[in-house]
């Protein structure tokens, strides 16, 4: 393979770039059986006599290059493709994959990501490298792509995966649901979850600046879920204001009947667990929400920038905790302060290194490096930067040097120098 990320060198192929998924999916729960037909469309960026697409745990016995039968070697990260004819750079072609197997998560550095079977149904953990355990794809953060799902499961099932909803139909004991995400989607942010669940639309969303909030959750839980999400619709008014319009084609928001360490985001979706519809946990529904804006729209271009997704949603829970009449963003700030301080002073915000992409120090020092910029333009001037953050690079590709400048061009010199004492040194710099 060529040209992985630095931080997953062993994933993605940059050779050529995918510009649309179209997945048809079959998943039976009771044996954890998944068939799949995965047709790419792609762009060769160089010559290619041959290329790769990540594939884990599963086995493709069919693989068609632009309708013609074509070589192909499974490995363990990996589905080698030989086609009939070289590939020109600039060359456009469809590739088709007939696959199956049971899925399950895969091993990382970062513990198990993807495919993860539950009590009574399935979810994805895609973030960073779990996309492969459920489909083939070019698995690189720089490399997004249109996607349609169609997916069947038995009937008592219900599906909720990224991208707007379509057609249902039902046949033979099976129902099939279709999902189009016509935004560019990277594919660690694809998900699919499948559990005996019910969908309604949230009481108070649709309205005003709030998109339409469909809530998926367990018959038993739809109470709870409701009132752990009540203020949801106050909270995307809050992010609107500050950040710029709702970004995203749909708002899902999924409860499993299984406790879950962490929620998780996906492309205008997030899935929490049912340990997570408890007051505490509404910081953790912020957090989710604003990655709608900072990580699944504005997207990262390389896992080395990850704090422009984690610092910028951690902050986004303490604003919102200081609009709905929690803890004051002064009181986030020093007892934050204070935690990083008591800890070792060795990490690096604008690289953390793969075995700290996803540390605490890391959200945290990115919120606070944020609320220091803030300091130094002033409110009117800050969110003005995040709202052109947002509109300019809306469902594009970021680094730091981006936002650098976009923090140059709003404060000048001295505020970029302030930035880069919060993410370019190890050493935690003073509050002020």
């Amino acid at each position: 393979m060529s040209g992985g990320d630095p931080y997953a060198p062993q994933s993605g192929d940059a050779s050529y770039d995918v510009e649309e998924y179209d997945l048809t999916l079959s998943y039976r729960v009771r044996t954890n059986r998944l068939e799949g037909v995965a047709t790419i469309t792609a762009v060769a960026r160089q010559p290619i006599a041959s290329f790769a697409l990540d594939l884990v745990g599963l086995r493709a016995t069919r693989v068609k290059v632009d309708g013609v039968a074509a070589r192909h070697t499974s490995g363990p990260r990996a589905l080698r493709v030989t086609p009939p004819r070289a590939l020109a750079g600039g060359a456009s072609f469809r590739v088709e994959v007939v696959y199956a197997g049971s899925p399950a998560p895969r091993r990382s550095r970062w513990g198990t990501v993807g495919w993860e079977e539950l009590t009574d149904g399935a979810l994805v953990a895609g973030q960073p490298t779990g996309a492969p355990t459920w489909f083939p794809c070019n698995d690189r953060p720089d490399n997004r792509a249109r996607m349609r799902l169609e997916v069947t499961v038995d009937d008592g099932y219900t599906v909720a995966a990224t991208g707007v909803a379509g057609a249902t139909t039902r046949r033979g004991g099976r129902t099939t649901t279709t999902f189009t995400s016509g935004v560019p989607t990277a594919t660690y942010l694809a998900a699919v979850h499948v559990g005996r669940y019910r969908t309604q639309v949230l009481v108070g969303s649709g309205v005003d600046v709030v998109p339409v909030v469909s809530v998926t959750a367990p018959p038993a839980l739809t109470a709870a879920a409701d009132r752990a999400f009540a203020r949801v619709p106050d909270m995307l008014r809050v992010f609107d204001r500050l950040f710029g319009p709702y970004p995203q084609e749909a708002c899902t928001l999924v409860v499993t009947a299984d406790e879950l360490e962490i929620p998780l985001e996906a492309q205008g979706l997030a899935v929490f667990g049912m340990n997570h519809l408890v007051p505490a946990a509404q910081r953790l529904v912020a957090h989710e929400l604003a990655h709608q804006w900072f990580g699944n729209s504005v997207g990262i271009a390389r896992w080395s920038d990850i704090w422009l997704n984690e610092g910028f949603a951690c902050y986004a829970e303490w604003l919102w905790w200081g609009a709905s009449g929690g803890p004051s963003i002064r009181a986030s700030v020093a007892e934050n302060y204070t935690r990083l301080a008591a800890k070792p002073q060795d990490l690096l915000l604008v690289n953390p290194g793969p075995d700290d992409m996803f540390d605490d120090r890391v959200y945290k020092r990115g919120a606070l490096a944020l609320h220091a910029v803030r300091r130094a333009l002033g409110d009117d001037a800050f969110f003005a930067l995040l709202r052109g953050w947002t509109a300019d690079h809306r469902h594009g590709l970021v680094t730091t040097d981006d936002f650098r400048a976009a923090v140059e061009r709003a404060g000048g010199a001295d505020a970029a120098h302030l930035l880069s004492r919060w993410i370019d040194h190890r050493e935690l710099p003073a509050l002020r």
